[in-house]
C-alpha cells in the first residue's frame, strides 16, 4: 500500500483564494483592508525569512502589512510599548510577534499584552486557555496546529473516535495540536523524550502528528498500517546532489512511512504552506470581528 499524499500546497492555495475573495468583498463594501503587524526583535535569519513571507502573503491577498523591527538588545519596556501602540492602532487588525524572542525578554508577558481580538497567532494565554477548556472557543487557533487539523479534515480523515498520537509537546505546535484533536473527540496521547517504548506508542496511532524536531526520527515500522501521518518537521539533510548541499526532510522517514500509512504529508509542501494560509485566514477573521 502506498499512502495518499496530502498536498499542502494545493490546499493552502484554496484557503488563500478564499481569503482573497473575502478581502475583495470587504474592499467593495468600502471597508479598510485587513492589516497585519509583524514584530521582529533581532536579526535571526530564519525569523526574518518567515516574517518576509508573511508580508508577501499579505500583499498577494490584498491585505496591508505593517513591519516593526527592533534590535536584538531591545528592552522589555521597548517591546511592550510597541505592542501597546499596535493594540491601539485601528489600522492593525492582527499582531504577530515572531518567536522566539531573545532570551533576555519575557516572552509570555509580551504575548499576554496582545489584545485578544488581535491575537492572530493564537498564543495569548487567554486564547490558549479557552482552547484547553471544554465548551469554550478561542477567538484564534495557533496557525500551524490549525493547518494540521485542516489538512486532516480536507483529506477526509475521520478524527472523532480515532487514537491520535502527538509527537512533541511544544507550546507552538504539540500542545495546541493535542487540544484541537481532543476538541474533535479523538483520544490523544502526547509523546516526548521521556515516553517509554516510543515506537510501540506511535504504532497505536490512527493519526500521528510528528513535531519533535529530529530528522527522520519516525521510521516506517513505527507506523500503524493505514494511519494518517502529518509531518510538521523541517530539517536540513546533507545531499551532495543539491546545489545548496542539503535537502529538506521531516521528522518522519517519508520513503518508509509512505509504504505503510494511508495518508501522509510531504516535506516540503505539506504543513509548511498551511501555516501562512491559516495566518491570513485568522487576520481576515480579526478584521471581521473588529469591523463586521
Amino acid at each position: 500500500m502506498t499512502a495518499q499524499l496530502i498536498d499542502g500546497k494545493a490546499i493552502a492555495q484554496q484557503v488563500r483564494e478564499s481569503v482573497a475573495a473575502e478581502v475583495a468583498k470587504r474592499a467593495a463594501a468600502g471597508k479598510q483592508p485587513p492589516g497585519l503587524a509583524t514584530v521582529l526583535v533581532g536579526d535571526r535569519v530564519d525569523s526574518a525569512t518567515y516574517v518576509a513571507s508573511k508580508q508577501r502573503a499579505c500583499q498577494e491577498l490584498g491585505m496591508v502589512s505593517f513591519h516593526n523591527h527592533l534590535p536584538a538588545d531591545a528592552t522589555q519596556e521597548q517591546v511592550e510599548e510597541l505592542v501597546r501602540r499596535l493594540n491601539a492602532d485601528p489600522q492593525v487588525n492582527g499582531i504577530l510577534v515572531q518567536l522566539p524572542l531573545p532570551s533576555h525578554l519575557d516572552e509570555e508577558h509580551v504575548l499576554s499584552l496582545i489584545n485578544i481580538e488581535k491575537d492572530v497567532d493564537g498564543f495569548s494565554p487567554i486564547n490558549i486557555g479557552r482552547l484547553a477548556q471544554k465548551g469554550r472557543e478561542p477567538l484564534f487557533v495557533p496557525c500551524t496546529p490549525y493547518g494540521c487539523i485542516y489538512l486532516l479534515e480536507q483529506a477526509g480523515v475521520k478524527i472523532e473516535g480515532a487514537n491520535a498520537v502527538v509527537l512533541g509537546r511544544s507550546n507552538i505546535v504539540g500542545m495546541p495540536a493535542a487540544l484541537l484533536l481532543i476538541s474533535r473527540n479523538a483520544t490523544v496521547t502526547v509523546c516526548h523524550s521521556r515516553t517509554r517504548d516510543l515506537p510501540a506508542v506511535v504504532r497505536q496511532a490512527d493519526i500521528l502528528i510528528a513535531a519533535i524536531g529530529k530528522m527522520e526520527m519516525v521510521r516506517g515500522d513505527w507506523i500503524k498500517p493505514g494511519a494518517a501521518v502529518i509531518d510538521v518537521g523541517i530539517n536540513s539533510k546533507p545531499d551532495a546532489t543539491k546545489k545548496s548541499g542539503y535537502r529538506l526532510v521531516g521528522d518522519v522517514n517519508f520513503e518508509e512511512a509512505r509504504e505503510v500509512a494511508g495518508f501522509i504529508t510531504p516535506v516540503p509542501g505539506g504543513v509548511g504552506p498551511m501555516t501562512i494560509a491559516m495566518l491570513m485566514k485568522n487576520t481576515l477573521r480579526a478584521a471581521q470581528i473588529q469591523d463586521p
